[in-house]
């Protein structure tokens, strides 16, 4: 009988612990308000080749995406606008368990494939790590944006329902100006994708 309760208390334990793992993944971070800021700045959130490379888009989406997103980079570097990338990788160990469970191990710190994907990699001036879908958690681009003098942010990249959506909310949280390159925004799931775009426009972001 002992033995059944330590196994349900072992299992209820592994439970509540991915639970907080999930929590962690898809929790906004807030920031303090920065005021005016005069500059603008990109971000590239996940384009990296383990995404970029998979089945996840259809090759259409992938190279309509790839258009827009070059357009817009190639754009910023003549206007003098610093080009941030955000690559995920998952290094805290609920979320790397999960992304093993539920994402194929996509991602996960260390292993293949996390690098720039092979299409933007002359593009980007700065590039940061992120360990959730908020491209904010850790703190090192609020730092970065402030050294920058940077109010204004356009995203482009994946996916439109998570790391794209959390990264512009807790931007859109601390005072940024957001706009979200639409087109050159994917999502694996394209209709619910719109929908979370859509979702943040009204939260405050500008969709072009």
């Amino acid at each position: 009988m002992m033995t059944g309760f330590l196994i349900a208390l072992s299992f209820i334990a592994l439970v509540a612990w991915l639970a907080n793992g999930i929590r962690l993944i898809g929790k906004v971070s807030e920031g303090q308000p920065i005021g005016e800021r005069p500059n603008t700045a990109i971000l590239m959130v996940d384009l990296q080749t383990t995404f970029w490379d998979s089945n996840l888009f259809s090759e259409r989406s992938l190279s309509d995406a790839q258009t827009v997103i070059i357009d817009e980079l190639k754009s910023a570097k003549k206007q003098g606008f610093p080009v941030i990338a955000i690559r995920q990788e998952w290094s805290i160990l609920s979320t790397k368990v999960l992304a093993r469970l539920t994402m194929g191990g996509k991602a996960i710190a260390g292993t293949e494939g996390t690098e720039i994907a092979e299409p933007f990699t002359g593009f980007p001036d700065y590039v940061l790590t992120k360990r959730v879908q908020d491209s904010f958690e850790t703190g090192e681009l609020d730092q970065l944006l402030e050294k920058l003098d940077v109010g204004e942010l356009r995203i482009v990249g994946l996916d439109a329902r998570y790391c794209v959506n959390k990264t512009a909310m807790a931007a859109l949280g601390r005072g940024y100006k957001v706009t979200l390159i639409e087109k050159g925004i994917l999502a694996a799931e394209p209709e619910q994708g719109r929908k979370e775009l859509k979702t943040v426009s009204q939260a405050g972001a500008i969709l072009k």
